[in-house]
């Protein structure tokens, strides 16, 4: 299934009419999220702050149309498509960007704001999996800039060639954490 969300859906996430949501990129993150994280009922409420009446109908449908695709795309086992460019480039001009201001960091803070949005939900509670869960998410972590204080964090963000393995571990961190969190 093709992933690509309506244009119309991009429009408004990126225009100041979006006024409590995510940019489209942040977006993607925080629906993918939901999809390989433990069940979220209240995803659209988190998204918009608690304002998603103030949402069109158009958007919140295009919005769960997404979410779907996403899903769909993990449970064909296939990569997820993530929205900006990961890993090797044919431009050795233009190395990885890292940066804050990066699609890489609006996209990770756009997941960890859904990861930790369900707060009667840990997704580090089960002790089985708390070590998995950790070293699958630690990426998204680094690169949403959370924890700017603690120095293992910083040292890892100093580093561009780990950096660099971590960015291109996203699709697979993802795959394996919906397998994680979807067993049947």
């Amino acid at each position: 299934m093709n992933q690509i969300p309506d244009p119309q859906l991009l429009a408004y996430l990126d225009s100041a009419d979006n006024q409590y949501g995510l940019d489209h990129i942040a977006t993607h993150g925080f629906l993918t999220a939901t999809v390989v994280g433990k069940p979220f009922t209240n995803w659209l409420s988190a998204l918009f702050e608690r304002q998603q009446d103030s949402v069109p109908d158009a958007i919140k449908s295009a919005l769960h149309a997404w979410q779907t695709a996403i899903e769909s795309e993990l449970k064909d086992e296939t990569p997820i498509h993530l929205p900006f460019i990961v890993g090797d480039t044919d431009d050795t001009e233009k190395p990885m960007d890292f940066s804050p201001d990066s699609e890489l960091s609006a996209w990770a803070v756009g997941f960890i704001d859904a990861m930790y949005a369900d707060e009667t939900d840990d997704w580090f509670a089960d002790n089985d999996t708390e070590d998995d869960v950790a070293m699958l998410t630690l990426p998204m972590i680094v690169f949403s800039g959370i924890d700017e204080d603690d120095e293992t964090l910083s040292d890892i963000r100093q580093d561009d060639d780990l950096l660099a393995q971590m960015a291109n571990s996203l699709e697979e961190n993802l795959t394996q954490l919906y397998l994680l969190f979807h067993q049947t």
